[in-house]
């Protein structure tokens, strides 16, 4: 097996994109590529799964133990030839002064070789001391490599070859030049995702032909081997119920954001998934409840309001008591309207609510949630959640009488203090939730759902 972490000096390095581009010049190989991304984070998944030609897994030590995040790695990596994390970050950033939930700290849990992205931009001799400097700062920390990226020309790569052969011990595995037909298209909340970027699949070819031609890619299989198997402590029933429950679950260029983890929880606990289109579909079909995750409701909202047929349906079904889930994007397309850039379109009008977009983020990062009385799937009074949040907008106008089925104990949420709308059998919330730890939310949805329909 090869298993390596991709980690850098700083953010916005590049890294998404050498990740990318790795993931699939291994799978070009023939080699069966499972792709891990560090953190809370639906974009860079989509994109390394579109690469890898499997569904990337989320590794989180906010959210879930470090034997979860261990097993799940095995679990998930056991039949693959390569096991490629990427990192979030830098190296050595995180949370804590002590760095135990860096990407460091999930390089040494799980035993990594790092590969470390340098973006060199207007670097010479400098990168010696940056380089020794992070192998100095944790000598715990075994560096596979470097890889030099967005470099200006071959005269600027030689001299940087020149300077680390000279002072540092650590092989330089690729030299990657600044080529902006390589990057990955951005936009208010990051990176685009793959499901809505229309060239995906082209995009990702010239990335890895671009990695190929700069990468050396044998050197990084060399680097990175290793005889020892991973050992699967399998945590998912041997045999999965039959599915008694439908649910559907919005997947489309406006809603994408779901984790492979909980989508596969809520089918163990008894659910077939029905995808639907929120901007094709003019009918639902039959299903038991709806899970509206999040994604870009603001940028589809004029195709979203001219679907007024299946707007209308799913206000009635929530009228008559449907069970729906709504995270972030889903809140926004359950309110009354989203307004964004002078424009203001009509949504399905279930939550008295308006939401509005932004300049800056409204909530972003870690939140800590505690269960309120409100909360309809059966979690006690004071329980705490861990979860993520990330958001522009906001809501106003209201209504006085809406029950929340959370309070904040860290983060935004709806306004600082609460989250969770709650409406006939809605729960809405700004914070996206994952199914580990304490928080067994798939399994709760799916008996909510289930003893909604008996």
């Amino acid at each position: 097996m090869h298993r390596f972490l991709v980690s850098a000096a700083h953010k916005s390095s590049g890294k998404t994109t050498l990740s990318v581009g790795l993931a699939a010049a291994l799978r070009r190989r023939g080699l069966a590529v499972q792709a891990f991304k560090k953190g809370p984070d639906y974009i860079d998944p989509l994109w390394l799964a579109l690469a890898s030609g499997r569904s990337c897994r989320n590794l989180d030590f906010y959210i879930a133990s470090r034997e979860e995040i261990s097993a799940s790695y095995a679990r998930h990596g056991a039949d693959a030839d390569v096991c490629l994390v990427e990192g979030n970050k830098g190296l050595y950033d995180g949370l804590d002064l002590d760095g135990s939930n860096s990407n460091a700290a999930l390089a040494g849990l799980l035993g990594l070789p790092v590969v470390l992205v340098i973006d060199a931009r207007g670097m010479t001799r400098g990168i010696a001391p940056l380089i020794l400097g992070y192998q100095a700062f944790d000598p715990a920390v075994r560096f596979a490599g470097v890889i030099l990226n967005r470099l200006g020309g071959s005269r600027h790569e030689a001299k940087l070859r020149a300077v680390i052969e000279h002072y540092t011990g650590v092989p330089v595995l690729g030299a990657v030049h600044e080529d902006p037909a390589i990057g990955i298209f951005e936009r208010h909340l990051g990176l685009v995702p793959a499901y809505e970027a229309e060239a995906a699949a082209a995009r990702i070819e010239a990335i890895v032909d671009s990695v190929e031609r700069q990468v050396d890619v044998g050197k990084l299989l060399e680097r990175t081997f290793t005889e020892q198997r991973l050992a699967v402590i399998s945590t998912s029933p041997r045999t999965r119920p039959a599915p008694d429950v439908r649910i559907g679950v919005a997947r489309d260029r406006a809603f994408g954001f779901y984790y492979a983890d909980d989508l596969e929880a809520l089918e163990n606990a008894g659910a077939a998934i029905v995808p639907f289109d929120t901007l094709r579909d003019g009918r639902l079909t039959e299903v038991d409840a709806l899970f509206i995750g999040g994604g870009f409701p603001e940028c589809f909202a004029a195709a979203l309001e001219a679907n007024a047929s299946l707007r209308t349906e799913i206000r009635h079904r929530i009228e008559q008591g449907t069970p729906v889930y709504a995270e972030c994007g889903g809140l926004m397309y359950l309110a009354r309207s989203i307004s964004w850039k002078g424009e203001r379109r009509e949504m399905v009008g279930a939550i008295g609510a308006d939401v509005v977009m932004q300049d800056r983020p409204t909530g972003r990062g870690y939140v800590r949630l505690e269960a309120a009385a409100a909360h309809p799937w059966g979690m006690k009074p004071g329980q705490e959640i861990c979860a993520h949040e990330f958001h522009y907008s906001s809501l106003e106008n209201a209504d006085p009488g809406l029950a929340y089925a959370y309070r904040v104990r860290r983060g935004h949420g709806i306004d600082g203090e609460r989250d969770g709308i709650v409406v006939n059998n809605v729960l809405a919330s700004y914070a996206h939730l994952r199914g580990a730890g304490s928080c067994d939310w798939p399994a709760r949805f799916v008996q909510f759902a289930r003893s909604a329909t008996r």
